[in-house]
């Protein structure tokens, strides 16, 4: 059984950082690729980010391109979303995803439907 824990959420102000974990138990995650989504009030699912597991190859949606990072801790099976420069339009849950599929492209990635399992969020609140 598959299971993804998110941590950090909380408020911060505009401005601020914040880093998001995730951790994954069940399987050996070494070979599942990782990423983040995240859901507003009223607003569709969207991408944040993924790590592939094939060449550890890091995916943005193009509005986090430069202030945020994912990486991941194989040992401890987590991955991290540090988040930087936060604006309030970056309040949301965010939620953690994980796929073994090998995709290699960002529109891949980008789809919610492409990824097998999902955490149950954590919200993220920024003030101004």
């Amino acid at each position: 059984q598959v299971q993804l824990v998110e941590s950090g959420g909380g408020l911060v102000q505009a401005g601020d950082s914040l880093r998001l974990s995730c951790a994954a138990s069940g399987r050996t995650f070494s070979n599942y690729a990782m990423g983040w989504f995240r859901q507003a009030p009223g607003k569709e699912r969207e991408f944040v980010a993924a790590l592939s597991w094939i060449g550890a190859r890091t995916f943005f949606a193009d509005s986090m391109k430069g202030r945020f990072t994912i990486s991941r801790d194989v040992t401890k099976n987590t991955v991290y979303l540090q988040m930087n420069s936060l604006t309030p339009e970056d309040t949301a849950v965010y939620y953690c995803a994980t796929t073994r599929a090998p995709y290699a492209s960002s529109t891949d990635y980008r789809s919610s439907s492409n990824w097998d399992y999902w955490g149950q969020g954590t919200q993220v609140t920024v003030s101004s």
